[in-house]
């Protein structure tokens, strides 16, 4: 079980979450199929070697296109990250992506709402 995360575990998981938004939105919407991609979270592990990165992705029709280009440009995501946090980190960690639903969630609690 994973106890609460360090103080380093929240500053490093605080720099990637910026560097990563700043990354994806220099992209470009075109680069995501027109879809409009934000960061909303990243999780580290305690030795910092892999970080969750957690999208969310509007419209949400596109998240699987959008998962599956972000998955094809998983090396140069990473390198593009290594040049920003190399000064702060030994090494860049592993990146994995995951699908921030809880948009879809909230609109889905607002839909039962209305009715």
């Amino acid at each position: 079980m994973e106890g609460p995360a360090s103080t380093r575990q929240l500053k490093v998981a605080s720099q990637i979450k910026r560097d990563m938004a700043e990354i994806i939105r220099s992209k470009g919407m075109a680069a995501f199929d027109g879809a409009l991609v934000s960061v909303s979270g990243v999780k580290i592990t305690p030795d910092l070697s892999q970080a969750k990165i957690y999208v969310s992705i509007f419209p949400s029709s596109k998240s699987e296109t959008v998962m599956e280009i972000i998955g094809s440009q998983m090396r140069a995501l990473r390198g593009e990250l290594g040049r920003r946090v190399g000064k702060q980190l030994r090494i860049v960690p592993e990146l994995q992506f995951f699908l921030d639903d809880s948009l879809d969630y909230v609109e889905h609690i607002e839909e039962l709402l209305k009715k």
